[in-house]
């Protein structure tokens, strides 16, 4: 019985430190900006799987290169990323997805919007020599076959422009300029307010999608305390302190995977590397 006791003790006490890498690039903020709102989620994730507070740091990249080298760093064993990141990256890194986020004023999934001047596309081939603007753009098979895989196969001259300024892009796009701009759920529920909006129109859209995903790098996490760590993180919304740290990074919840989803997108993301490799 003692055995057993101590056998069951030690599998509940993760492994330290276990570090939160949030990725987000072309979002707002710096990782300095962020690191008071990363304390007190990695506060609230150490008390939603149970563990003492402590055993979960977090902190923010803001940048592709500065989250995978974090990645690929010995402490990092948590990875919150956007869906072009995780799909870009998720093989190199080892990461297992666990849970998918929500983002605040924001419904489970999102859609993915491409935007031009009124009038000015009509299908994939109006873009030849265009430009399309987005801040997926570091992740280019995800705006080819993730996003746009559905609306047909963009010209080989297409050049994608990484921005978080899309105002900027819009703005060009409205005004006439062979600019194209592809737009995320929160992104595209914000385009209405714009002043130039009835310039613009929508010439395709994404199926749709999972917005983030909360995943495992590596094996440093086992599985007793993975499925502590999904268990808690998906109730964290339910308590106030839970709900605070998320709001705190502009997150609503957490919830389960959507493995339909996530597949597909997996599958479109590789289709036509595949298809031209063969």
């Amino acid at each position: 019985m003692l055995a057993l006791l101590a056998s069951s003790a030690a599998a509940s006490t993760p492994p330290t430190p276990l570090t939160l890498v949030i990725c987000a690039p072309g979002y707002p903020g710096s990782t300095a900006e962020a690191q008071p709102s990363m304390d007190t989620l990695a506060a609230a994730v150490s008390r939603a799987a149970g563990w003492p507070v402590g055993t979960v740091k977090a902190e923010y990249q803001e940048t592709e290169a500065g989250g995978i080298a974090r990645f690929k760093g010995k402490a990092p064993t948590l990875a919150l990323v956007p869906l072009p990141f995780y799909l870009e990256h998720a093989s190199e890194l080892k990461l297992t997805p666990r849970v998918q986020a929500v983002l605040k004023d924001a419904h489970d999934t999102e859609v993915w919007t491409l935007v031009a001047k009124k009038g000015r596309v009509t299908g994939p081939g109006s873009l030849a020599g265009w430009k399309i603007a987005s801040l997926a753009a570091y992740a280019p098979e995800f705006v080819k076959n993730v996003a746009l895989g559905g609306w047909g196969a963009l010209p080989a001259d297409v050049e994608l422009v990484e921005t978080g300024q899309v105002l900027s892009a819009l703005r060009k796009a409205a005004s006439g300029e062979n600019v194209a701009v592809l737009l995320d759920g929160t992104q595209s529920a914000s385009l209405s307010s714009l002043p130039f909006a009835a310039d613009l129109e929508t010439v395709a859209k994404s199926p749709a999608l999972p917005t983030s995903v909360l995943g495992t790098i590596g094996p440093a996490l086992g599985p007793i305390d993975a499925k502590r760590l999904t268990t808690g993180l998906l109730k964290m919304a339910d308590t106030p302190d839970g709900a605070a740290a998320l709001d705190a990074v502009r997150l609503a919840r957490f919830v389960p995977l959507d493995d339909k989803a996530l597949a597909q997108a997996r599958r479109s993301y590789g289709q036509r590397v595949q298809t031209a490799a063969k």
